[in-house]
């Protein structure tokens, strides 16, 4: 069994663990794990030099969950963290309060940095980083070339132009407090998926779109040439388990996301918004930027759609958008109520 996941931060990560505990009872390897090939694609928009170190919360907080290292109470960061660095640092009137990284966070910052400039890819050096950890899956970043998620703010006006700050900035400092006109991937037009990453897709029997910002998480990674194509393509099924409960998002601040981009915050709206799959020959997954006639519209990359039962009016819409649906309980409790939303994807994907 090889399931491939598209996954955020804190979200994807939690999923994932309740992933790997139902698949170490469903298909056990006799040492507590799991005989399942999991690997998770991680969306590196979030990524960004801070102190001359190269950040990525995503990649990190899933290596730690998955790793037993996660400040669980934040959902970020390592656990018994401290923070003398950055506060030396302050005294020297540098770096930002809004956001602060830990001295043992910063441990492995330094470490890819180091190897980063060494040479190495940053598919090469998240494989090192995960040596220590022991995630228990194969975490992959969506690309080796930078690409920085970023927000266009400000009005338009000469009172208020338009200006570009880092996502992070916008959702860290201001909370997504101050209304996004769009968000621009930088980078991404030059980036490429890697084989690592088309390569898990496409030999998945299962690919899943765990419940993470379905703009700037998924979104980000979905913006990445021939991912989208890659998803349209590949004979696995593919299912998403949506981050939107009862009209509000579960964690964090999707709705101003959704709202930027003109989506409703409703699980409906955002199963549509990923679109039902139209079966793209894998055949036409072109070299290069990966585009055919075929993909010259957006692709809709979902077979299936699992919805929160307090959502549960939205599935004959989506049956009718040509997405298969299910409601069921969708809040991340814990690992074992985790585990019975990741059940219920696999059965709505077919395997019981």
């Amino acid at each position: 069994m090889k399931i491939t996941l598209l996954a955020g931060g804190v979200g994807g990560a939690r999923f994932t663990r309740g992933l790997l505990h139902l698949l170490a009872e469903r298909y056990p390897d006799g040492e507590g794990g799991t005989t399942a090939e999991v690997t998770v694609v991680a969306n590196t928009g979030d990524d960004m030099w801070l102190h001359g170190v190269r950040v990525c919360p995503d990649l990190d907080t899933v290596m730690y969950t998955l790793g037993g290292a996660i400040h669980e109470g934040q959902g970020w960061g390592r656990q018994d963290e401290s923070s003398r660095v950055s506060a030396d640092l302050a005294a020297y009137d540098l770096g930002w309060e809004w956001f602060t990284l830990g001295d043992l966070d910063l441990a492995t910052h330094l470490a890819r940095t180091e190897l980063l400039r060494a040479g190495k890819t940053l598919t090469e050096v998240t494989a090192h980083l995960c040596r220590r950890w022991k995630p228990g899956v194969t975490l992959l970043p969506m690309s080796d070339q930078p690409v920085e998620t970023h927000v266009v703010v400000g009005e338009g006006t000469p009172e208020d132009p338009e200006r570009l700050i880092h996502f992070e900035e916008w959702w860290v400092r201001h909370r997504a407090g101050i209304p996004a006109r769009r968000f621009e991937q930088v980078g991404v037009d030059s980036a490429s998926a890697t084989p690592e990453v088309l390569e898990a897709i496409m030999t998945a029997d299962l690919v899943l779109l765990p419940p993470s910002n379905p703009v700037v998480s998924v979104g980000t990674i979905l913006g990445v040439p021939r991912i989208r194509e890659a998803l349209n393509a590949t004979p696995a099924p593919v299912v998403g388990i949506s981050p939107i409960v009862g009209g509000a998002a579960v964690r964090g601040m999707a709705d101003a996301c959704l709202t930027a981009i003109g989506v409703e915050t409703s699980a409906l709206a955002v199963g549509v918004h990923y679109g039902a799959r139209e079966g793209l020959d894998g055949d036409d997954l072109v070299e290069g930027d990966g585009q055919t006639e075929a993909t010259a519209g957006r692709l809709g990359v979902i077979d299936g759609w699992l919805v929160d039962d307090s959502d549960h009016e939205a599935v004959s819409g989506l049956e009718a958008a040509g997405i298969r649906s299910r409601a069921v309980p969708l809040l991340m409790t814990d690992d074992a109520a985790t585990a019975e939303i990741a059940t219920a994807a696999l059965d709505l994907a077919g395997f019981r």
